[in-house]
């Protein structure tokens, strides 16, 4: 059974597409647009169909072509100019596609979720360093790094016949305006204090019950981040103290119950507790705002290129430099930093 051009053209129309069209073999169209899968449908099946950009609708000749179909039931609906890919969101999701498919990458074919879990951590924080340098460009192709990655993961569901990125980003965009009542509803809140306590309320009732409000928190996130974490929702529950000088009160406590177990020279001891003084000290950067995973990483950045700097100034292998030439090149390579960079030690 065969489609007829009016009823074609009207399901184009409805999948957002503007005429003209321009229809020809599906074994000559290279991209897939997934707004077009959802318009044929059996027994109709799709075979490669490309993406009309509407930006470039004009550069169609008006004409509607009808190509020698390869198949009973395969038409395609390919784009005036030539290209390997629709381009954008679309044009990345294909590539996977053929790079998963048959005669792509062999690499690509072999990766499982489990196998890319460290090539997405690398490609955050190859972005987290981009931010740090300042270096747009640098930005630009990180984050395009980072976003192949849940593109890989989803296109190789879809492989699977489960789900794609496309059913990913529907799932997201419903959620956020499910956990939005505030913009996308009639809901009025006063700060982001409370926008994120009535996320807190929302994410319960979609979630149904659960044990504990930090039942949430991915026991694999790293162990700074996850006490923040764990810090602010324990706090929006009410286990908090009742201002700052309390906190540092509690601090003093800990780092008094790590000497005691320093001198106790008891290992397992000294570790639970020296935990504690570093959870407290959480606490602490959360009541004066300050995410402590991002003030270390830069503390870190900075006293890395300062050592380095020493590394490259000292007169002899720094194994043999004496304490008060330690001290002189510390003090040369903080003089070398820009104000806004220098340690206070």
């Amino acid at each position: 059974m065969q489609l007829s051009w009016d009823a074609l053209f009207v399901a184009l129309q409805e999948a957002g597409f503007s005429p003209p069209f321009d229809i020809g073999p599906a074994g000559t169209s290279r991209v897939v647009d997934q707004r077009l899968l959802r318009v044929i449908t059996p027994p109709h099946p799709v075979g490669w169909w490309s993406q009309l950009d509407a930006n470039r609708i004009g550069a169609f000749d008006g004409r509607i072509r009808w190509g020698e179909v390869p198949g009973p039931d395969e038409l395609g609906l390919i784009r005036g100019v030539d290209s390997l890919h629709a381009g954008g969101l679309h044009g990345l999701a294909e590539i996977v596609d053929r790079l998963l498919g048959p005669g792509g990458c062999p690499w690509d074919q072999e990766q499982t979720h489990e196998s890319l879990k460290r090539h997405l951590l690398e490609e955050a924080y190859e972005v987290l360093d981009a931010i740090d340098s300042g270096a747009l460009e640098a930005l630009h192709e990180e984050l395009g790094d980072l976003l192949l990655q849940p593109i890989m993961h989803a296109q190789m569901e879809k492989l699977a016949g489960n789900w794609d990125i496309e059913s990913v980003a529907q799932a997201e965009a419903d959620k956020l305006v499910r956990r939005h009542p505030h913009v996308f509803g009639d809901i009025d809140v006063a700060d982001s204090d409370e926008v994120l306590r009535n996320w807190d309320q929302l994410k319960k009732q979609e979630k149904g019950k659960q044990d504990s409000i930090l039942a949430g928190v991915p026991s694999g996130m790293a162990s700074l981040l996850r006490a923040f974490e764990i810090s602010k929702r324990a706090a929006r529950a009410g286990f908090e103290w009742p201002n700052l000088d309390e906190v540092f009160v509690k601090l003093d406590e800990e780092l008094a119950e790590v000497k005691e177990a320093i001198e106790s020279g008891d290992q397992s001891h000294i570790q639970a507790e020296v935990g504690d003084l570093l959870f407290t000290v959480v606490n602490i950067a959360r009541w004066l705002k300050v995410e402590p995973e991002e003030a270390l990483r830069q503390m870190l950045n900075r006293f890395s290129a300062r050592f380095m700097a020493m590394e490259r100034t000292a007169p002899k292998p720094l194994r043999e430099l004496s304490p008060s030439e330690w001290d002189e090149l510390w003090e040369i390579s903080k003089k070398s930093e820009s104000p806004a960079t220098n340690l206070p030690y």
